[in-house]
């Protein structure tokens, strides 16, 4: 019950503190968004603080809603992990779904983001290690998260340093199970048969387009998670949402690199791995990915899984430029002349896949079309005289119509 003085079905932002939610005594509001409101409580039955979850009203009216949202809750605290948030109690009283959960001290990945900046590198992997063992002992339960984001590694700065592989990290405990497949957002939020799926700047392209989902789907989102935990921002930041959802389905992940001087092209390949548009090309559980990650920051040794991966454009062009043609008596595209326009028109093309992927406000997919232009120039030009051929351009820059000779110069005497 809700007492004092609260009506039945009061909206979950108008509770106060003071009031007392199914046992629990609201003590302070310490969190609010699209979808809940979060207080921290007193249990009067066992004298312990708690975070206590009030969902927002409008998911009430759905009663298939509130039955998945039970169901999902139990099973989520059915998994006994130090890295999963522990769940006490979930259910609905008085026309208002809530959740219990134990009550983390430290704030969240987001909010240490806002604080202190991008992480350091080791900060950063200490924390993806933990997610990415909480996630596959919830995928070998059978559970899919669905929303793996910053904002729901809570950081727990009540307990002590835990160690991830050789390095101290926080202890993270990873939260909200069950709850976003099923809420309606506002802002960047998708609805598909009236149900969201994700939050859009870490949803895979398979909960986009409704295909079926599985832990590569939440290993999808880690790595959007840790590319922000290291560059400060998500990897597509697009504010519009057609614009995001069309980069997450098609464009590549920008090259983290171009933000994180410190980091090398290893790092590059294996988010590029781990964002794969298809979930047969990534890693197969989120445990390979995160040792593959401490492998590129240098963290632990070992060679890395992702070396050779195709799915990103280079950050810039690692070749020393190519010598500018002499005036040649070849048509140009023809021998070392032809070879040297070519690599000079792939570093054109490099370069504008590096520039678009930073471009504010636009969907990285921009550069893949750059790049296929520029990869069209770079081809061999059509012979001249045959249907369609374009204008020839000589070694030394001139045109002149496709088949005329060119020019002769007076030799002086």
């Amino acid at each position: 019950m809700i007492r004092p003085a609260e009506a039945a079905g009061q909206p979950s932002g108008a509770l106060r503190p003071g009031a007392v939610l199914a046992g629990y005594r609201l003590e302070e509001r310490i969190g609010r968004g699209g979808m809940a409101t979060v207080f921290r409580a007193t249990d009067e039955h066992l004298g312990r603080q708690v975070a206590l979850k009030v969902l927002a009203p409008g998911l009430t009216a759905d009663s298939a809603f509130r039955r998945r949202f039970i169901q999902e809750s139990r099973a989520a605290a059915a998994v006994e992990h130090p890295h999963i948030i522990p769940v006490y109690e979930a259910g609905e009283v008085s026309g208002m779904l809530f959740i219990a959960m134990r009550y983390v001290r430290g704030g969240d990945a987001r909010s240490a983001l806002h604080r202190d900046g991008p992480l350091p590198a080791a900060r950063a992997w200490g924390i993806a290690s933990q997610v990415a063992r909480a996630l596959d002992a919830a995928h070998d339960r059978g559970l899919v998260h669905r929303d793996v984001k910053p904002a729901n590694m809570l950081l727990d700065s009540g307990s002590g340093r835990a160690r991830a592989g050789p390095i101290l990290a926080d202890h993270v405990y990873l939260t909200d199970f069950g709850i976003s497949k099923q809420a309606q957002a506002p802002g960047l939020g998708l609805t598909v048969t009236g149900q969201i799926i994700g939050t859009l700047q870490y949803a895979a392209p398979e909960q986009l387009d409704g295909r079926p989902v599985d832990g590569r789907t939440d290993l999808y989102s880690l790595a959007c998670s840790v590319f922000e935990l290291l560059a400060g921002t998500p990897p597509f930041r697009m504010s519009q949402g057609p614009a995001l959802i069309y980069a997450q389905i098609s464009a590549p992940p920008p090259p983290i690199t171009q933000v994180r001087k410190d980091l090398t092209v290893a790092v590059d390949r294996v988010l590029a791995k781990a964002m794969a548009k298809s979930a047969a090309d990534r890693y197969a559980t989120c445990g390979g990915f995160a040792a593959d990650l401490g492998r590129a920051l240098r963290l632990v040794p070992g060679q890395i899984e992702a070396v050779g991966q195709g799915l990103m454009p280079p950050v810039a062009s690692t070749r020393k430029a190519a010598t500018p043609p002499k005036p040649a008596r070849a048509a140009a595209g023809a021998g070392p002349a032809g070879a040297a326009d070519t690599a000079q028109a792939a570093d054109t093309a490099q370069a504008a896949d590096a520039d678009s992927a930073t471009a504010p406000k636009a969907p990285a997919a921009t550069g893949l079309a750059t790049a296929s232009a520029a990869s069209a120039t770079s081809a061999t030009p059509a012979t001249p005289g045959t249907p369609g051929a374009k204008p020839s351009m000589p070694p030394g820059g001139l045109m002149r119509p496709s088949g005329a000779e060119p020019p002769t110069r007076k030799r002086e005497p």
